[in-house]
């Protein structure tokens, strides 16, 4: 379940003459004159779970630098990084640093970086998820809309979404996510206070649709800029946080709803406005300071405004090389370089990634008609507006100590499959137990039950890391980040219609088809850990039959690339 030797395309793409490399190289010292490397620290398969805690008591003034191909001679060269790579200039094989070192600056870059992702995701959340405190108020009834109606808003918004994503990410590509992200949020922001304006069905749709196509690449853009700061290994756990600002999201919104919707009547408009208008102008300010809040990359922090920047030459370096010596690849694109349309479609052709796809369509369809609907089951189970704002929060507080719990489940136990199957075993006595439910059943017992439903644990940032190591190049990273998200809202557009209006209020034959597909999710999680085990197997074989000689040939003629090449592992 991990790489035998990091892999990277060679950069012939870059006509890098000698010259070049002369002046690109920073350190004169041999391979022999080089101070020693720590001790490995397993990132999968023998290490295992005492392997993992063993790694939280090492000596912190120990050296922290692990071996990689850039400590033998011949592969260092094959997978130096090119000239037009961004952060070339701190590239040094020979460089050295200690655990203490490491961990003051991972836990700089989470306070500087991975804390505003977190809050920018929250500016998201708030105007994507506002639509379900909206509906505890007298949203669908001054519209002159039905559920069904409710329904086609999100499929709309889904199928925007999903149509944003790749185009985002190529965007994002072109001009840095820096810049991309921060002007996404300024323009989705304008259509979601708009929503203070909605006079109909027809409003209420078109700006469901321009909301999801503006926020469309949100995700996979931040997802590749923190690849930029992080390790594979510590992604799955930022990933895990990131996503926790969407259950704080969720919390704060119903406290704010609760007492935003209290402005019903002000200026003679109705409550469920003013909740559009406060927290779109709230993710307005978000996204214009995020201009200045998001530097392109690690070794381009200083600006006019931040003239010292926010690393020393010497964190630049660990952090350009730590991450290099973990995945090599991130140096074969810039941080502005676009991608041709031979490269997405190579990228889209990749089929080892196809069942990273269909667990993204499946997964959440078992707990999302359920979660859509949490507040309108509220009220239909007699709870007015304010009680079920407040009655929504449990299952966002279960859900998020469910998403921490996996995400440091994947990490301990190094188990994609283990740590994202819990969520189809959670669900599946809860939906059961659901369909049994009747008109004389305990509003007290079906809340119970469609709470924890709700609360389910949240295996998403998992699986989006395990796709972008599973790529294994910046190229296919970026289009599988969003070929995945497209698949994920694609499952969202099959389960916004799953529960309907004429199978209210208990949803019978909705939660009969849930059940359906959670037993086969089961099944593929279980044979998607089989698949990527047999390719790792497969390739052991060949690549341990040759000797060092015939795989160093293989190194420099292959014309494979990215996960395709036998010097790669897969993650599972």
């Amino acid at each position: 379940m991990t790489t035998v030797l990091p892999s990277l395309e060679k950069p012939t793409a870059y006509e890098i003459d000698n010259d070049e490399k002369e002046a690109f190289t920073p350190t004169s010292v041999t391979h022999e004159q080089k101070p020693p490397l720590a001790i490995p620290v397993e990132d999968a398969g023998s290490g295992g779970f005492w392997g993992r805690l063993k790694k939280s008591h090492l000596d912190l003034d120990s050296m922290a630098t692990q071996p990689s191909v850039f400590d033998d001679p011949v592969t260092c060269e094959f997978y130096r990084p090119p000239p037009q790579y961004e952060n070339t200039h701190r590239f040094d094989p020979s460089a050295r640093w200690t655990w203490r070192e490491e961990k003051a600056l991972t836990r700089k870059i989470d306070w500087r970086v991975m804390l505003w992702a977190g809050i920018m995701f929250f500016a998201l959340d708030l105007d994507r998820s506002n639509i379900s405190q909206a509906n505890t108020d007298s949203f669908l009834p001054d519209l002159g809309m039905t559920t069904n109606d409710y329904n086609l808003g999100n499929t709309l918004f889904r199928v925007s979404f999903l149509i944003a994503e790749l185009p985002s990410q190529l965007v994002s590509k072109r001009v840095g996510p820096d810049i991309w992200i921060p002007t996404q949020m300024v323009v989705w922001s304008i259509v979601a206070f708009s929503q203070f304006w909605l006079n109909g069905r027809a409003s209420f749709l078109a700006t469901r649709f321009l909301l999801g196509f503006l926020q469309g690449g949100f995700i996979p853009d931040v997802v590749l800029y923190l690849s930029y700061y992080y390790t594979k290994t510590e992604l799955p756990i930022r990933l895990g946080f990131f996503w926790v600002s969407n259950y704080i999201a969720t919390i704060v919104s119903a406290f704010l709803a609760t007492g935003i919707l209290k402005l019903d009547g002000v200026g003679g408009r109705a409550g469920w406005r003013w909740l559009f208008l406060i927290e779109g102008l709230g993710t307005l300010a978000v996204g214009i300071f995020s201009f200045f809040l998001l530097p392109p990359g690690p070794t381009q922090t200083k600006a006019w405004f931040r003239p010292k920047g926010w690393f020393t030459e010497r964190e630049e370096i660990i952090i350009v090389n730590r991450i290099l010596r973990d995945d090599p690849s991130k140096s074969d694109m810039h941080n502005r370089q676009g991608l041709s349309v031979g490269a997405i479609w190579k990228a889209l052709q990749d089929w080892h990634m196809w069942p990273l796809y269909i667990l993204g369509l499946t997964h959440m369809i078992p707990v999302g008609p359920p979660q859509n609907y949490l507040t309108l089951i509220l009220r239909d189970l007699g709870f007015n507006t304010t009680q079920s704002n407040l009655l929504s929060i449990p299952s966002s507080v279960i859900g998020l100590l469910g998403l921490l719990f996996c995400a440091y489940l994947s990490e301990i136990i190094n188990s994609r499959v283990f740590a994202t199957i819990i969520l189809q075993f959670w669900a599946l006595p809860l939906l059961i137990a659901l369909y049994t439910f009747n008109l004389q059943t305990s509003q007290w017992v079906y809340f119970t039950v469609i709470t924890l439903i709700t609360g389910f644990p949240y295996v998403h940032p998992i699986q989006v890391a395990w796709a972008s190591r599973n790529s294994y190049s910046v190229r296919t990273r970026t289009i599988s980040a969003s070929v995945y998200n497209m698949f994920v809202q694609a499952g969202a557009v099959v389960y916004a219609n799953i529960y309907r209006t004429s199978d209210a209020p208990l949803y019978k034959e909705g939660n009969r088809t849930l059940i359906g597909v959670c037993s086969m999710n089961i099944a593929l999680y279980i044979g998607t850990y089989f698949f990527y085990k047999y390719l790792n197997k497969r390739r052991d074989r060949i690549w341990n039959s040759w000797s060092k000689e015939e795989q160093e040939k293989y190194l420099e003629t292959t014309k494979d690339d990215g996960n395709q090449r036998l010097d790669f592992r897969f993650a599972y």
